[in-house]
């Protein structure tokens, strides 16, 4: 049976086809990734940190230090266009409709969903599509998880903080790995087979912590929601990744989503400010939704931003066949 091939002949499939079937497997038996030991650890939403931190440290052998400034530079720039775009669209309809929002869509879901991306999902893309600089660059979009930027538009950061420390442990596997990988060289051939490994159980963890019935639930407002993020917030941050960054724009894209954090946004803004309270049942569901549409639909479009403008691996070839695809993966970062 070749199903690899099969998968891979899928536009972001490596990632894509595990999240599905966990999500699948999470939705009609919730239970059943989470018996504990090392199936738990390896197969359900567990196990995602393990995983990014696995694929940060890989990218870290492969980091010079003469990247690092380029590095810095591209999640500067794609940090401010994510945010910028949702912040000030939700800030705009506040003033508009007030804090209830659009057909049904609260300002509490609007800022909570396209200020955030799913840095799990974006490094999964890069790992394919993207190169170290790229990679590296999620060590300043972390900052898009959590409430902070939601707690920061909404004008309550008295009340919240990023711990220091919480910042320097996102860090940590991708420093080690760039002062083993500056210090010798064969580090970087040891792990580089890593990186395309991966993906694939980023994909299945991410999908391990998403309910498709969430989808149902959210209904029309839902998927708006998502089209938002994708549209408006991803527009954003390719018109940065390709206007300011002068890259292909595949990277803005692979940030078009949402983060499975921003689902508990609600809940924690309305714990500090009751006056969201009435919104947090009916946001909670919305941005669940927003969540499993973008992970199955950003891939897509990562996948042909990749392919009609170029690359990191590849700088500018649009004529990548599928069968190539084991072979690219595998080279990704290769020393230029």
């Amino acid at each position: 049976m070749r199903i690899l091939k099969g998968i891979q002949r899928i536009p972001g499939g490596m990632m894509i086809v595990p999240l599905l079937i966990a999500a699948i497997i999470h939705t009609f038996a919730p239970k059943a990734l989470e018996i504990g030991s090392f199936t738990s650890a390896i197969f359900s939403s567990k196990g995602l940190d393990a995983m990014i931190g696995l694929q940060l440290f890989f990218v870290g052998t492969r980091l010079k230090l003469r990247q690092a400034p380029e590095a810095l530079k591209r999640g500067i720039v794609l940090l401010i266009a994510k945010y910028a775009a949702g912040a000030l669209f939700g800030l705009l309809i506040a003033k508009i409709f007030g804090l209830g929002g659009i057909i049904g869509i609260s300002v509490l879901a609007i800022i909570s969903t396209m200020t955030g991306a799913n840095g799990g999902l974006y490094l999964s893309l890069i790992g394919t599509y993207g190169d170290t600089e790229d990679a590296a660059a999620m060590s300043l979009l972390n900052i898009h998880d959590g409430p902070f930027l939601t707690m920061l538009t909404l004008g309550v950061t008295g009340l919240a903080h990023i711990p220091l420390i919480n910042l320097v442990a996102a860090i940590v596997p991708l420093v080690v790995g760039a002062i083993l990988g500056n210090l010798d060289d064969d580090f970087q051939k040891l792990f580089s087979p890593g990186l395309p490994i991966v993906i694939p159980f980023i994909g299945f963890t991410i999908g391990g912590g998403i309910d498709l019935g969430s989808i149902l639930k959210a209904g029309i407002n839902g998927i708006i929601l998502a089209l938002l993020v994708v549209v408006i917030g991803g527009g954003i941050t390719v018109l940065a990744d390709k206007y300011i960054l002068r890259r292909p724009g595949y990277a803005g894209t692979a940030l078009a989503s949402s983060s499975g954090n921003s689902i508990a946004n609600p809940a924690v803004i309305a714990s500090i400010d009751a006056a969201y309270k009435p919104f947090v049942s009916a946001a909670t569901a919305e941005i669940a939704s927003a969540v499993v549409l973008t992970a199955i639909f950003v891939p897509l479009l990562t996948a042909f931003m990749a392919k009609k403008f170029g690359s990191g691996r590849v700088e500018v070839d649009n004529t990548v066949s599928s069968n190539q695809e084991v072979e690219l993966a595998s080279n990704w970062m290769s020393p230029k």
